[in-house]
């Protein structure tokens, strides 16, 4: 509920503060005494778009603040989601500042514009003249069949499922589309995969192989050098052997005689195992040295395989080609088991489908079972605001296909003269018929769903004299237990306030400026009486106005 509405520099409110109450309360002012602009505010606070012509005084910011009462309206879950401190007395500012800019609040903390239009939607439902069109919105109609036939949890439930149903399918034509894509390139990459299988590729293969391919293409120095060596180590007039052997002898001779030649002569020892080892090892490997020109050919046939394969898939080694081993490997097998994956999405879908048709089914009864509630009551309310011949068609039509709301189509008819053809609301009601057919339609609403703070601007247009006393007092009960705002130019309807304000246009320091009174009880009658009469009020509006005043407050 609207509890405060503080306005600071919007349009012609240099600053105006007004606090409202539950019930019913009527707006009226002369025309462009600044009713709309009181709206405006309303609007821009709960996430409208700005601009610097909203600003009385260019150099200054305009701010609108408005203090709401949403204890019973259920929103600590939606407060948890966008991340926002939960009030029972939530306060909402709207800055537009002289630069231009627009900045947003919600209890202090900064918030995006999509954010307050979420919060508006669930916290006032303003209907101005051109929304009688939403009358003839699928939407809005099924809106108020599901109000009656209690199907909001079950639409609910069926909206997880559908967007369930949504992710599966396009899961599924993901899965289908890369089928496709991979089934072209299947036998491509199965040829690939199947050729680097044969390979039979290891990983530092290449770098061995070119080692030992690099050792038989100099296997001719390698042994010369080899047996030179041998030699050099083991001739018995020159070889390094001999030449330790008898140094180690020389040395053995003298050691006793002093510790620093016995340690040398155990270094000199040391040396010579080592040489007796290097020349074992050297002896060895001039043993093994043998070219074999089989040997290099394998070698150098196997390499350019390698290079080749590197060369065909553009990269450098043995283990990067193992890596593209592995990709085609999967996706030669994405493609193998492609069919078992879509037969598996399929399923789910098959499964989820049901579990939907199941409730859409219930959906439907439930809405065939509260059509003859909704077209009696809105009949019944019609013929009381002047419509005696008002009649409905509902037609409630299953389909195959899933929509947001259930499979149902909606055939929505209406008739506004007896014995006169059904036909759609905007074709076949006048401007002043589909004033009356929203206000009933919210009537039936608010009698079957929690609705938010209602504000209706001039809901009443098109009609006098009795049907304006009889819309005056649908108002009123409607204002029973709930917040309910509404602009008129009708004494009938303006009659029946709980709450009556005046919008004023005066001039201060020639300046215009509005202004918004709440009028007491002889202020009222004045107010009335110039609903009545026009700005000449004689002694006759002011008698009838406190006749109709006092009839209404009995």
């Amino acid at each position: 509920m609207l509890t405060q509405l503080s306005i600071n520099n919007y349009a012609l409110i240099n600053q105006l503060s007004i606090d409202f109450s539950s019930g019913l309360s009527i707006i009226t002012g002369e025309t462009g005494a600044g009713k709309s602009i009181l709206l405006g505010a309303l609007g821009l606070v709960l996430g409208n778009r700005a601009d610097l012509s909203s600003l009385n005084d260019t150099a200054t910011k305009c701010i609108v603040e408005a203090k709401l009462a949403i204890s019973t309206y259920n929103l600590q879950d939606f407060f948890n989601e966008v991340d926002l401190d939960y009030e029972a007395e939530t306060i909402i500012r709207r800055e537009i500042l002289p630069s231009g800019k627009s900045r947003a609040f919600v209890n202090d903390t900064p918030v995006t514009l999509s954010v307050l239009n979420e919060l508006r939607i669930q916290l006032i439902d303003v209907h101005s003249q051109h929304q009688t069109m939403q009358l003839s919105d699928k939407n809005f109609q099924f809106t108020v069949i599901d109000a009656l036939a209690k199907n909001k949890e079950r639409i609910s439930s069926y909206q997880r499922g559908f967007a369930q149903l949504k992710q599966l399918k396009k899961e599924l034509i993901e899965l289908e589309n890369a089928q496709r894509e991979a089934q072209q390139q299947y036998d491509y990459n199965s040829h690939l995969f199947k050729e680097l299988e044969a390979a039979h590729l290891k990983v530092d293969e290449q770098y061995l192989l070119e080692e030992k391919l690099e050792r038989l293409n100099n296997i001719e120095d390698i042994k010369l050098n080899l047996s030179e060596a041998l030699e050099i180590s083991i001739t018995d007039e020159i070889g390094i052997q001999s030449s330790v052997n008898n140094l180690e002898n020389k040395l053995s001779k003298i050691a006793p005689f002093f510790k620093e030649y016995q340690n040398l002569l155990e270094r000199i020892t040391s040396v010579k195992i080592e040489i007796d080892d290097i020349v074992s090892e050297i002896e060895s490997a001039n043993e093994s040295v043998d070219f074999n020109p089989n040997e290099a050919e394998e070698i150098n046939d196997r390499l350019q395989l390698l290079y080749n394969l590197q060369k065909k898939h553009y990269v450098q080694s043995v283990e990067e080609l193992l890596k593209v081993y592995e990709e085609l490997s999967e996706k030669v097998l994405r493609v193998e088991n492609a069919d078992e994956v879509i037969t598996n999405k399929q399923e789910e879908i098959k499964i989820v489908s049901e579990k939907l048709d199941a409730i859409a089914v219930i959906i439907s009864k439930a809405r065939n079972k509260s059509i003859p509630k909704i077209t009696k009551e809105l009949e019944n309310l019609l013929a009381d605001l002047g419509m005696e011949n008002a009649r409905f068609s509902i037609l409630i039509k299953p389909t195959s296909n899933y929509f947001l709301n259930g499979k149902d189509e909606l055939e929505f008819l209406f008739s506004a003269n007896k014995g006169g053809n059904y036909g759609e609301l905007k074709k076949v009601a006048s401007g002043g018929e589909l004033s009356r057919i929203m206000l009933s339609v919210k009537k039936v609403l608010s009698q079957n769903t929690q609705l938010p703070t209602i504000i209706f601007d001039e809901i009443d247009t098109g009609v006098s004299g009795d049907v304006a006393e009889k819309i005056g007092k649908l108002l009123k009960e409607m204002g029973q237990g709930r917040q309910l705002f509404a602009i008129t130019h009708l004494p009938q309807v303006a009659a029946q306030a709980q709450h009556h304000l005046v919008v004023r246009k005066t001039e201060i320091n020639q300046r215009i400026e509005t202004s918004v009174v709440v009028l007491g009880h002889e202020e009222r009658i004045t107010e009335i009486a110039r609903l009545m009469s026009g700005e000449i009020i004689n002694e006759a509006a002011l008698v009838n106005a406190r006749t109709l005043l006092n009839s209404n407050e009995v």
